[in-house]
Order: structure tokens, then C-alpha cells, then sequence
């Protein structure tokens, strides 16, 4: 590293928050970062931030942040710590976790992440050495992120797929292969609020200026529903509805791709019946969205020359997810929108990289079918859900938390949480989680500040790096990227240098073929035929060139298959719209809908008690999930959390702008600030998630405000998917409001 100049990285957490990918210019004076600005050369986001790295010189260097290890010396929550040297907190894991493991077998440690950062690699290899099965999103219900619409992807197309922004184009927008899409439905998302896994939220707009027509799904009033060619304002957790009754029209009406359902899909009669019980009339019941405008953008979608659709959250918390996105999967099939320009492109791994395993072929890939077969055997949830036991290799984390509860059929005994504030950011049913949590009897939290979590239960914390404080490797479909390190913060490790340590003190044989950290990305790099120094020569990234990693038409060119064979990487070689994968796993083979767990017609008794769906979690670019309520630029736009009421909603409970209020359920009571706003119908509220309060006192039982604030300590679980994965209630929770008595 040297001490001044401006150097290129790419962003991926720590201090951003998000999932990354944006290329910036570090500026470093006398070893310490001064500013960073965003690359203009790179072409992931050509220049552009976002807040959070505009502010990042506060992130790394607040007084709060944690910057040597540290370790608990009162009573859980008393919130005493003292700090220590690395290699006594690396020996206390070591020794406290392996004594675990002869007792108790290594399957009773979990590993828990949430979202942030490149973790996904670094806490699979850990848990993986450690010999664990249990690596989960913990709290996060029903894994009801991604993942969900992932799983539908593989097992309906055999890949994924993205609304073609041409960023697999190094020349971008003035690529003359690439064409914009003429219809973008822009499903459960916000596009300019934030930046999805693998994806720059600001492309829609770019679209956009160049023609793109949008229709939007979302139950609020946004920038992009203004914007919108047709907002259907649905009812929360109906969206799986929707697209049936949008496939209802496209098929009824013979406005669907005949060339290519004749040539690439599989199931289309099936699918035909199924969408008869699903005529717009009944839909628009249900959705709360007139059927005019369903036909209208049904019909607008259908008939474009090239369309796509970029979808959220939202999809992953409806009950049955996977069914859900399994129906919109079917609208740009059938459509024949599947990787041609300005479609939803097929997106895989740059150059075959894999630097963040999500599929089961990956983990294989990386560990080999042995290992991955025999952790299995113990995984929480793969008895109960196939397609759990089947994709991606996460545990189930409501049986997790449940099990952890009840020690049936074996107990749990310890957790390795890294990037991840449970209690303050993704659980559901927090306060369950925390008296689960309680019960353990060594908890690990990697993180860079101190949270609800670490105060409440950690034993040791160790303290990770930002990203310009850290070497790391990026291959999340395109470009393939390096992380560069710049400056040290403290005693900072990043995530792959202290998982990695680790790693090989619990597998030592098993990982003595690698020196140092360089040498592992160097393998993982190695289909690319370039090392993680030829990525620094080549300036920090690398589009690749012709091959399965590049755009358009690969199904009739042989790219998508292992047998090099035309076709789609499914059993038959086609788009099953009719899924043989989901029949194999006692699932339906179609799509269908289900119902939300609450709501006026699942619990009529319940919904006259509290008649406002409460739906949480829209993205903001002030904060990525629970994080950054500590950081001042930030803080001052956003200083409290609050909730959107409707104008008539408002005087019906006597509530005025401003004043602070009760969310409540059967499940308790949370604090927010009013905001009378018509970006919400009169029978919902909105409010943000993630809330605590740093400047509260962090010990028990305030745990900085976090039983105030969380919102998840109202939202009920666990999940209610059929295939185990999707359904947390993050979107469709029932509450009401109260006034604050003084």
C-alpha cells in the first residue's frame, strides 16, 4: 500500500452497505483515506455513489467503531468488554469451538450472516472447515431474500435472469448490439432508492431516457409509480395473483411469443388450463387492482418488441414465493423475452468465478459432492423441505431458531455471526430470537460497530474491514472485479482474513496447499486464466469476452448446457413453465396463489382488530438495513424513523404530522413518528426497518433503544412457503395505531 494517491477499487461493503459493484477512486493522504469519489471509467456505475460511499470517510473513522478485538467480561448484556490481541481471540474461537464440536458434533455451531459485504464465500469456507452444516441467513424469515426467486430461476430455466441493462456491455448503452428495453415492469422495486443484488438501481432510469417504458407493481405511491405507464397498486402479498391474471390475458388473448413456446418451452398446455382459474375479474378482487389496468399493461408487456422485469423483496416475502416468481418467470417466457436485447438477459458468474456461492452447483464446484452430501445429512431443514435440501445449501433459519429453542432432534449450542445485527435488523419475531439466542453458550459477532447484537449476546467481537481496507475478489455476473486495499483502520481484518485464518486452524491439512489468502483467490480466479495480480494490471476488473458469461442467444448456441447441446440448462433442454424439478420435490408444477397468513380474508376477526396492513422495508439510499444510524451526514436527513398515513387514516385516529405513535399487534408495541403522506392507500401504513438508536445506552435491557424501535419485534413467524424457502411476513404483518399518552 502506499501512503498518498488515488487509487481505483470497487465498492462492496463494508461501509456502503448493498451488494456493490461500483467502481471508486480512493484519495489517500499520509495512509488515511480523505475522500472517495466514484470512477468515472468503470462501467458498472460510470462514475455515480450514493450516499453512503460519499460518506464513507465517517463510516471508517467514527470514534464508535470497534477496531480491536474485544471480549465480553461481565454478564451477557452488561455490555463489558476489554480488548485483546488477535491471536488470543483467534485461540479463544479455536478452543471454545472445537470443545464445542467433540461434545456436541460441529453441527451444533451455526453460522449466521446477513446481507452485507462479500460474505457469502468467506462464511461458507469457515463453516465448511469447521465441518458445520448450519450456514443460514438467521431471523431472516423463510430466507426471504432472493433466494427464493433464485431457486425458482434454476429449477424453471436452469440460470437466472436480469432486466438486460446492457451492463455485460463494456461499452454499455453505446454498444450497437444492445437495445433498451421498450417495456421494463419494475415489480416490488424502487429502482432509484437502491442497488439489488448484482444490479445498479439507476440503470431503470437510464432506460428510461432512452425510451423504456415502465409499469410498475407496488402497493405505494413512489418516483418511479409517477413515472410509470401504468402503477398497479396492489394489494401487499397478492403478486403471485397478478401475474397469473396477467398470463390469463397474454394467453387468452394469442398475444404470446407461438415461435418460441413451439421451440423452447416445456408445459405450456399445462400452464394454459392452470391460468384459466385466474380470469381478470377474479384477479382484480383480489389484488385490489382494476382489471382494465391489468389488461392494459398485460397487453403493453406482451406486445413490446423487447421487454423485461426487474423484481424485489416483495416477491420473496409473499406467501408460497417460489410460485410466486415462478408466474412471473412464465410472463417473459412466454413472451420469448429470455436473452435477447433489452430481455431479461441470462446472467452468470463472470468468466465461471464463483467469489459467492448461490447455487448448489457452485458449493459442488467448490467443495466437491462428497463433502456437500454428507454435510447435508445433518443440515436443519433438508428433511422437511426438498427443495431446501436440494438449492443452494442454506439451513432452514425458522426450524434453526426453533431448534435452538427446543435442542430436538439435536441440540444448538454456539453461533459465528458475521454481518449480521439479528436482533436489530433482520429477525422476525426478534424477541424470540433473542431469548433463543440467549441460551447458547458462545457467540462470535464479526462486525464494525457495536448493535443490539453484539451488547445483547456476544462473547467476542472482532472487528472487520471496510472496503477500501480489504483485498477481495468479485464475480457476481459482471465484470469480474478485485477489491483493493488502500488503507489500514486500527487492528481491521476483513471478513476473508479472519475467516481464513481460522479455517485453517480447524482444517489444517485440509487447506495446507494454501499459504496465504492471495493464493486461495488465485485458485478461485483460475477459470478466468488470471490471478489476482493480473486483475491489479488489468486496472481492477474485466468484462468478459464471447462464452456463457456474454450475452445474447446462448440457449440455440450450446453456452447454456454442460453437454455443449442447444437449450436451456434444464432436464429438457427447455424454459419448464410446467416444472418437472418442483413435481420431483412434492411441489406443484405450476404456479398458483396462496393467500397471506393475515389479512381480511385469511383472519377476518383478526383484521377488525387491527385493520392496517403494515408493510415494511422499502429501500432507502440514506441506510442499508439496521446499518449507518450512527453516521452524522446521514443521520441528518433521516433523524427518526417514521410511518406513512394516509391523510383520511390519519383524522380517523385523531393523529397529526409529526407527532410520535404506537404500531401495534398481539405482539407487542413500537415507537414511530408520524408522516401523513399519500405515497400510501388508507388501508395501509409503511415504516422503515432496521431502527435502533446508538446514541441510547447500548447495555441491558435497553440495548439502544431496540425494543422501541425494531419492527420485526411485531412481524410474526415463522415463514409460510410450501417449499421452505420465502413467506416471511415482512409486507403483510396487520397492526393498528395508538397515540402516545403522556
Amino acid at each position: 500500500m502506499k501512503n498518498t494517491g488515488v487509487y481505483p477499487t470497487i465498492a462492496w461493503s463494508a461501509g456502503a452497505g448493498c451488494h456493490g459493484g461500483c467502481g471508486q477512486k480512493v484519495f489517500v493522504e499520509q495512509g488515511r483515506m480523505v475522500r472517495i469519489e466514484g470512477d468515472e471509467n468503470h462501467p458498472w456505475n460510470q462514475g455515480r455513489s450514493c450516499p453512503r460511499v460519499l460518506a464513507l470517510t465517517q463510516y471508517m473513522y467514527h470514534p464508535d467503531r470497534i477496531t480491536q478485538p474485544l471480549k465480553r467480561v461481565g454478564e451477557r448484556g452488561e455490555g463489558k468488554f476489554e480488548p485483546i490481541g488477535w491471536d488470543e481471540a483467534f485461540d479463544i474461537c479455536e478452543q471454545r469451538l472445537n470443545e464445542i464440536k467433540r461434545k456436541y458434533g460441529a453441527e451444533s455451531v451455526v453460522f449466521a450472516q446477513g446481507t452485507g459485504r462479500d460474505i457469502g464465500g468467506p462464511i461458507t469456507f469457515l463453516a465448511y472447515s469447521f465441518g458445520s452444516p448450519n450456514w443460514c441467513q438467521l431471523g431472516l424469515s423463510g430466507q426471504s431474500c432472493y433466494t427464493p426467486r433464485l431457486g425458482s430461476m434454476k429449477s424453471v430455466m436452469g440460470d437466472f435472469g436480469v432486466v438486460d441493462c446492457s451492463q455485460f456491455l463494456e461499452r454499455r448503452y453505446e454498444d450497437p448490439e444492445w437495445v433498451p428495453p421498450e417495456v421494463i415492469i419494475a415489480w416490488g422495486q424502487d429502482p432509484p432508492n437502491g442497488c439489488p443484488d448484482a444490479f445498479f438501481g439507476h440503470w431503470i432510469v437510464d432506460c428510461m431516457k432512452r425510451g423504456s417504458k415502465i409499469i410498475s407493481v407496488d402497493p405505494r405511491n413512489t418516483w418511479m409509480t409517477g413515472r410509470a405507464a401504468h402503477h398497479l397498486q396492489i394489494r401487499p402479498g397478492t403478486d403471485g395473483a397478478l401475474a397469473l391474471g396477467m398470463l390469463n390475458v397474454i394467453i387468452n388473448e394469442d398475444i404470446y411469443d407461438k415461435a418460441f413456446v413451439e421451440k423452447w418451452v416445456h408445459g405450456f398446455e399445462q400452464l394454459k388450463a392452470r391460468v384459466q382459474d385466474y380470469p381478470v375479474d377474479k384477479v382484480a378482487a383480489i389484488t385490489e387492482v382494476p382489471a382494465g389496468e391489468i389488461v392494459a399493461a398485460a397487453r403493453l408487456f406482451a406486445n413490446a418488441r423487447q421487454a423485461a422485469v426487474h423484481w424485489g423483496v416483495p416477491i420473496d416475502m409473499c406467501p408460497d414465493a417460489t410460485a410466486v416468481a415462478h408466474a412471473i418467470i412464465c410472463l417473459w417466457t412466454i413472451t420469448g423475452n429470455i436473452d435477447i436485447p433489452g430481455g431479461q438477459v441470462i446472467a452468470k458468474p463472470s468468466h465461471g468465478v464463483s467469489s459467492y456461492p448461490y447455487t448448489t452447483e457452485e458449493l459442488l464446484q467448490l467443495y466437491g459432492e462428497e463433502m456437500i452430501g454428507r454435510l447435508t445429512k445433518k443440515r436443519i431443514g433438508a428433511d422437511a423441505y426438498p427443495m431446501v435440501k436440494n438449492f443452494r445449501a442454506w439451513a432452514q433459519p425458522d426450524m434453526v431458531i426453533d431448534q435452538m429453542q427446543s435442542g430436538k432432534p439435536y441440540p444448538l449450542k454456539a453461533a459465528w455471526i458475521q454481518t449480521a445485527n439479528v436482533l436489530g435488523g433482520q429477525a422476525a419475531r426478534a424477541g424470540f430470537h433473542y431469548e433463543a439466542l440467549k441460551k447458547l453458550e458462545f457467540i462470535v459477532v464479526v462486525d464494525l460497530f457495536h448493535n443490539p447484537t453484539t451488547m445483547a449476546l456476544a462473547d467476542l467481537v472482532l472487528p472487520a474491514a471496510t472496503f477500501p481496507e480489504k483485498n477481495s475478489i468479485r464475480a457476481w455476473y459482471a465484470p469480474l472485479s478485485i477489491i483493493q486495499k488502500r488503507v489500514q483502520v486500527g487492528e481491521c481484518k476483513s471478513d476473508w482474513e479472519i475467516n481464513f485464518e481460522l479455517a485453517k486452524r480447524f482444517n489444517p491439512e485440509g487447506l495446507k496447499h494454501w499459504n496465504t489468502l492471495e493464493d486461495m483467490f488465485d485458485e478461485r480466479l483460475a477459470p478466468s486464466g488470471m490471478t489476482f495480480k493480473d486483475l491489479q494490471k488489468e486496472g481492477g476488473w474485466k468484462m468478459a469476452g464471447e462464452g456463457p458469461s456474454r450475452p445474447y442467444r446462448r440457449h440455440e448456441r450450446g453456452l447454456l448446457r454442460p453437454d455443449k447441446k442447444p437449450g436451456f440448462n434444464t432436464a429438457s433442454g427447455k424454459v419448464e413453465v410446467h416444472c418437472d424439478t418442483f413435481k420431483g420435490w412434492g411441489l406443484d408444477p405450476l404456479p398458483f396463489y396462496t393467500e397471506p397468513p393475515q389479512s381480511k380474508l385469511s383472519t377476518p376477526e383478526l383484521y377488525k382488530k387491527y385493520p392496517l396492513v403494515m408493510i415494511t422495508g422499502a429501500r432507502s439510499q440514506l441506510f442499508f438495513h439496521s446499518e449507518h444510524r450512527m453516521i452524522p451526514w446521514l443521520r441528518e436527513k433521516m433523524p427518526d424513523p417514521y410511518v406513512e398515513i394516509h391523510p383520511e387514516t390519519a383524522a380517523r385516529y385523531g393523529i397529526y404530522d409529526g407527532e410520535w405513535v404506537y404500531l401495534k399487534n398481539d405482539m407487542g408495541r413500537v415507537k414511530r413518528k408520524a408522516k401523513i403522506s399519500r405515497k400510501v392507500k388508507a388501508d395501509h401504513v409503511h415504516t422503515m426497518h432496521g431502527w435502533w438508536l446508538p446514541e441510547r445506552e447500548g447495555k441491558a435491557p435497553d440495548l439502544f433503544g431496540v425494543w422501541d424501535y425494531q419492527i420485526n419485534k411485531i412481524i410474526p413467524g415463522p415463514q409460510c412457503s410450501k417449499s421452505g424457502f420465502g413467506g416471511g411476513q415482512y409486507k403483510t404483518t396487520l397492526c393498528t395505531l395508538a397515540k402516545i399518552e403522556n
